[in-house]
């Protein structure tokens, strides 16, 4: 039991990390497409693309131990990753919007 405790743990700072890095690298796109630095821009929405997929890979994890039976203890620090991960998301599609505006802007 402390072992899966232990690893669930694990899983859930997984995503609390990654989806808080994916949220910190489309925040440096938009700062880079603002002073017109596309190519950073773009470097940072890939950058924050790989964060999100290693969270989604520890969030399925979780989702299959679970369809599998192996139910995890609801805390609300897994409340708490869950969220973190969802607002990294919208925020990374909000970002990759942003730098094209700014793209836009510049072709102009």
């Amino acid at each position: 039991m402390a072992e899966e405790n232990n690893e669930n743990m694990q899983s859930v700072m997984g995503l609390i990390i990654n989806g808080g890095n994916a949220k910190s690298s489309a925040f440096e796109a938009i700062a880079a497409a603002k002073k017109g630095d596309f190519a950073l821009a773009d470097k940072k929405l890939k950058e924050a693309d790989n964060f999100l997929v290693e969270a989604h890979n520890g969030q399925t994890k979780m989702l299959t131990a679970e369809a599998s039976g192996e139910h995890a203890q609801v805390t609300l620090l897994m409340v708490h990753s869950q969220d973190h991960l969802m607002t990294a998301i919208t925020f990374r599609d909000l970002a990759g919007e942003i730098v094209d505006l700014y793209k836009r802007l510049a072709e102009k």
